[in-house]
C-alpha cells in the first residue's frame, strides 16, 4: 500500500509505482468519485480523435488477425506498386 500527502491546492502525488501500473503520464486526465470504501480514481485515458477508428473492436480484431498471418508465414512482398495491384487479381 503507498499513500501521500495533501498539499496547498488539494493536490496529490500518486506514487511511482501506482503510475506505472495504471499506465498513467502526466497531463492524463482522471475521474474521481466518492464511493462507500472512500475515495477512486480512475484513469481517463484521451484517444486522439483521428485516431479513434484503429481503436474500434472490429479493427483490432483485423489487427490480430493480420499478427497471426504474419507469424505464421502467410504474406507476401510485393517488389513494386505494380506486382502488388497484378497479385490481387491472381
Amino acid at each position: 500500500m503507498s499513500s501521500s500527502v495533501v498539499r496547498g491546492k488539494g493536490q496529490i502525488t500518486i506514487p511511482s509505482e501506482i503510475r506505472k501500473a495504471a499506465h498513467l503520464e502526466e497531463g492524463d486526465p482522471v475521474e474521481i468519485e466518492i464511493v462507500e470504501e472512500g475515495i477512486l480514481l480512475r484513469p481517463q485515458k484521451v484517444i486522439d480523435a483521428t485516431q479513434a477508428w484503429f481503436w474500434q473492436p472490429g479493427w483490432q480484431a483485423g489487427e490480430r488477425e493480420a499478427a497471426a498471418d504474419l507469424a505464421v508465414g502467410r504474406s507476401r512482398v510485393s517488389e513494386s506498386s505494380e506486382a502488388f495491384l497484378s497479385s490481387l487479381e491472381e
